[in-house]
Order: structure tokens, then sequence, then C-alpha cells
């Protein structure tokens, strides 16, 4: 996949491309469903299909002290958007200056002069430019092809970024795989620790994660990726383990993996949060601590029986 940065415009062979429009924090089954709709309406014309998205999210510009939390972080959004089979990457720098910018400003500087744009695809209701006065109509009168996205439910739930957001906050990682699309992860790489777990019986590997959504925190069944492709059911503590450390030393991700041996330090890892077992919490003594240990050993096991 071709990335173009900010201010890059499109090359001759992208003109004419179906570009799906938006922020696409999470890359859920909402977004899925525009980026195959662009791809579809690029094939038909022979034409590439492309995503323009906006860096930082809009609302860390607009509304600071209220922007959500994000979902994925930049490297990971890329990764996944090429993952989906898109041809190419816009990236639009959104600062305070772009936020003037008018429906018609917006139109023709960045659909028309940079991107050369045969087609959009947006989500039903997309609003942008200044004051969000910018709609369907606008475009309409900027390209050739517009393509309305309706939005994607999961039974009652609609996929939405805000709702993801919220379900991964209360910990309720199964209602948000089903609205993802894929079950909700994080990853980075193994770093060293204070090897407590080796101390205990239980060896778990440190994962650095760089992400502003963080889950709930406690214990949760996970599969563990390896940067080889390797799964490997596991249980992880996300928190603080208030048994041995403060709050100072922030949330760390502590991953045991099942039935492995074998040197992760440096590898990236990738874990998959399957389900919330239990709140993290403080213990009285190390053998109370190894006793709920092989508990959350056993109920992590169960849970993942049925998971891949």
């Amino acid at each position: 996949m071709r990335v173009l940065p900010p201010d890059v415009a499109a090359a001759d062979d992208l003109a004419g491309a179906v570009w799906a429009l938006g922020n696409f924090d999470g890359l859920h089954r909402g977004h899925q469903a525009l980026f195959a709709a662009a791809r579809a309406h690029a094939a038909e014309r022979n034409v590439a299909a492309g995503v323009l998205t906006f860096e930082p999210h809009p609302a860390k510009v607009l509304n600071a002290p209220l922007a959500p939390l994000l979902i994925l972080n930049a490297r990971e959004k890329e990764r996944g958007i090429a993952e989906a089979g898109m041809d190419a990457l816009a990236l639009e720098r959104f600062d305070a200056a772009f936020a003037q910018l008018s429906p018609a400003e917006f139109c023709a500087r960045v659909l028309r002069a940079r991107l050369r744009a045969g087609g959009v695809v947006v989500g039903e209701g997309f609003r942008f430019g200044l004051h969000a006065r910018g709609t369907a109509d606008e475009l309409r009168r900027a390209v050739p092809l517009v393509v309305e996205v309706p939005p994607v439910r999961q039974g009652d739930l609609l996929c939405s970024s805000s709702k993801i957001r919220e379900l991964v906050l209360e910990g309720r990682v199964e209602a948000a795989a089903l609205l993802l699309g894929r079950r909700y992860w994080v990853e980075g790489p193994v770093v060293h620790g204070d090897h407590r777990g080796r101390t205990i019986g239980v060896p778990t590997a440190n994962v650095a994660v760089d992400r502003e959504l963080l889950p709930r925190l406690g214990v949760y069944a996970t599969v563990a990726v390896l940067d080889d492709g390797a799964r490997v059911h596991s249980v992880t503590n996300v928190g603080l383990r208030p048994t041995f450390q403060s709050a100072a030393d922030g949330v760390r991700f502590e991953a045991h993996l099942f039935d492995f041996a074998g040197d992760l330090y440096g590898r990236t890892l990738r874990l998959e949060l399957v389900k919330h077992l239990r709140e993290e919490r403080r213990f009285a003594s190390v053998d109370a601590l190894k006793a709920q240990i092989a508990e959350d050993m056993a109920a992590a096991k169960s849970a993942l029986v049925c998971s891949d």
C-alpha cells in the first residue's frame, strides 16, 4: 500500500481513484464496509481504492479535553488499512488552519487538487468542513461518484468507535469483538520486568503497550500471537500489581503463555483479549496470590477451549 504523507499529491496512477473518507479509529465493521464499497467501485472503474484520514484525530484539535482515547495508534491503523486490501492511504494534517476550511475549500484543495479523486465513499450523515457544514451534496458537486454507506449493526448495537471504547473500558471484550469484527488486541515488544513471576513458578512476558485506550484492569483469558504467527493460549494480568508495586509504576500487561518454552525478550507479542475473568486485587501473601493464579489459569483454559 502506498502512503501519501500530508501535503504530498497523488501521482498520476492514482488519478481518478475512489477514496473512503473518515477518521477510521478502530477499523471496525462499519469502517470495513466503507473499504469494501471503495474497493468494489474502484474495481468497476479499473482505478485504485484509497483511504483519506486525518492526523491527529480532529477532536484533539477542536476539543482536546474531550477527545476520545484512540483504539489504535497511527502505526496500527496504517497496517490495518493495508491488510484491508486498500491501494493507498492519504494522510491529511488536521490543525487549526485546516479546521477553518469551508466545505468548498476542502473539496477544491483536498479532493480535486491533491487527490484528483474520481469518487468518494462516506458513511451516511458524513459531515466535513468548517462547522461541519459539508454534506454529501457538497461532495457530489466536487467529484463524479459519491457513495453513502449505511450504518452497520450487530444485533441492537451500532458498530461505532465510541461504543467500542465504552465496551473495552468496561472489560466487555467479547461484545467489543462483535463490533470490531475481530478481537480487541494490544501489542508491543516484550521487555524485562522484575522476573518475580519466575520466582513463583509462573513466568510472564511483560508487553510494553503503546495504546491510548487500555482495557478495564483485571485478569483476562488471552491468545498470544507471536511475531512468527504462532498462536498460544495464555492468561494476562492487566493492571498495577497491587501485591507488589504502587500505582505510580503504571499499567502493565503480563502474560503467562501455556505450554510455551522460549525466549521472548525483544520480540513483538500481540495479546488478543478473549474474556475478562476477574478484577485485579491485592493479596495478603504470595501463597494466596499463587493459589489465585492457579484458579485464573484454569478459568482461562476453560474460556479458551473453543476460542480458535
